[in-house]
């Protein structure tokens, strides 16, 4: 075998001249054999594969390749699925580098370069693989320019259920993660005339199983029959697609207008203004490993935290969750805004007409109730979209992308809540159950307790002073 090997080495330099000066050396050897490089350990177990060149034909490396991914999937829990997700694939690929997969340690597993872990790096490349130059028939992920991140498409609603629409009721609709009555059992609310695909129902159910799609998140539970009505032509539930860029025209970005030569400073107390500070960061990158080092120096340098920055720091009677939120999103090129036009004049731009942003007449400043409602009402013409489960936030914030987790107070006087979810780096984790469930992402806010990284209090969205609560991200 070592004569083979080493022989297999002198031919190589023939083609790739870099290979030449090393087979001079006679105990120089190949140590990988075929398209998908066979290392030379499973000789010891194998031996035929090598010593009749087996490693030459395509179809028995593929076999061989599939098996061992298919015993990777066993490795990793994944048997028996008949598809696998982005997140799948790379679990497989952990198992296939390590020999075993710990759920709970997510993608920090396999081997460790200094910086990233084999997990992370062949997730980072899988989600670029995604955006290669490919006919938009075949496309998932269109390529994303600099500063932006190679976030997933929406998951679809591909039930062959039955279509059924939400009554015209009072009340939003509960979805329910078990079919029981319980406070702590609602996972989502939907609005009035929404359309769901029934899965499954017994006659005179008191609940159903459905699926459904609300803001670009998927949504999967049990909702009360008594509820939902028939839909004619039994039509598909369809899936938002946020626009990819903001609109020029009609209802458009607005910010609070300035004198000539003013400064908002982070060392200043909030105002209605954006930060202008000269030198601030922003996210350029054309990697996802760029795009989390910009969001990381992004949130060193709004310093949450630190005393000196008096933007962020609460007061008695206010906090600036609000402020945060959109000064982190202003920084990497994404709009939430800190002002936002009033009814009237959404009227007029609507119409066509132009309007002034005149602040207490036709702009007002944000608090997280009302940007609760904008991005539901607004969101996605600026390229936001909801997504379903924590795991799935947390996994697309990895890339690069940009997080919010947002909240609705019951009592409307009073102010709801706004965090931003943000890539986990080095020490800084998302909690995971043991099944690989992020249970709490990694977060930074302004509140009432300021913090650059934390996870703070576990569905802190759920209490009881908040109406409602929903997850949002932006490439």
């Amino acid at each position: 075998m070592f004569d083979l090997a080493h022989q297999v080495l002198v031919d190589l330099g023939n083609y790739v001249t870099a290979f030449a000066p090393i087979a001079k050396k006679p105990d120089k050897f190949c140590h990988a054999y075929g398209i998908f490089q066979v290392d030379l350990q499973f000789f010891k177990t194998d031996p035929e594969f090598f010593l009749q060149r087996r490693w030459v034909d395509f179809a028995t490396c593929l076999k061989r390749c599939l098996d061992e991914l298919q015993a990777a999937t066993v490795h990793a829990g994944l048997g028996g699925k008949s598809a696998l997700s982005d997140l799948d694939q790379v679990y497989v690929a952990i198992a296939y580098n390590a020999g075993k997969f710990n759920p709970a340690k997510g993608l920090k597993q396999g081997h460790f370069d200094g910086t990233q872990y084999y997990g992370e790096s062949f997730f980072d490349l899988l989600r670029l693989a995604h955006t290669a130059a490919i006919p938009k028939a075949l496309a998932a992920i269109a390529p994303p320019p600099p500063g932006t991140a190679a976030i997933a498409p929406a998951t679809p609603v591909v039930s062959t259920g039955v279509t059924m629409q939400f009554e015209a009721a009072a009340a939003p609709l509960l979805v329910r993660n078990e079919a029981r009555i319980d406070s702590g059992n609602v996972s989502t609310k939907l609005p009035t005339g929404h359309l769901v695909k029934v899965l499954s129902a017994k006659p005179a159910a008191r609940f159903v199983a459905v699926q459904t799609s609300l803001n670009g998140a998927y949504v999967h539970g049990f909702v009360m029959a008594k509820s939902l009505l028939p839909v004619d032509g039994n039509p598909e539930v369809p899936v938002l697609v946020p626009s990819p860029n903001p609109p020029t025209s009609g209802i458009v970005a607005v910010y609070a207008p300035r004198r000539p030569g003013e400064i908002t400073r982070r060392t200043r107390p909030a105002d209605a203004h954006s930060l202008n500070e000269a030198n601030q960061p922003g996210r350029t990158g054309a990697t996802a490993q760029d795009l989390r080092q910009e969001l990381a120096t992004i949130i060193d340098y709004l310093g949450v935290d630190k005393a000196a920055d008096v933007r962020y720091q609460p007061i008695p009677g206010a906090t600036f969750c609000n402020v945060y939120a959109h000064d982190y999103c202003f920084l990497a090129g994404v709009y939430l805004p800190r002002v936002w036009w009033t009814p009237d004049a959404i009227e007029r731009l609507a119409q066509g007409q132009t309007v002034q942003p005149l602040l207490g007449s036709t702009i007002d400043e944000q608090r997280a109730n009302d940007l609760f409602r904008w991005l539901r009402a607004f969101g996605p013409r600026f390229g936001w979209r909801q997504t379903g489960t924590l795991s799935s936030l947390q996994t697309e914030i990895n890339t690069g992308a940009i997080g919010l987790i947002v909240a609705r107070r019951k009592e409307d006087g009073r102010s709801g809540h706004i965090v931003v979810v943000v890539p986990e780096m080095n020490d800084h984790q998302a909690k995971r159950d043991a099944n690989g469930a992020v249970v709490a992402p990694l977060q930074s806010q302004a509140g009432a307790r300021n913090f650059q990284y934390g996870t703070g209090k576990p569905n802190w969205w759920m209490a009881d002073e908040f109406a409602e609560g929903a997850f949002w991200i932006h490439a």
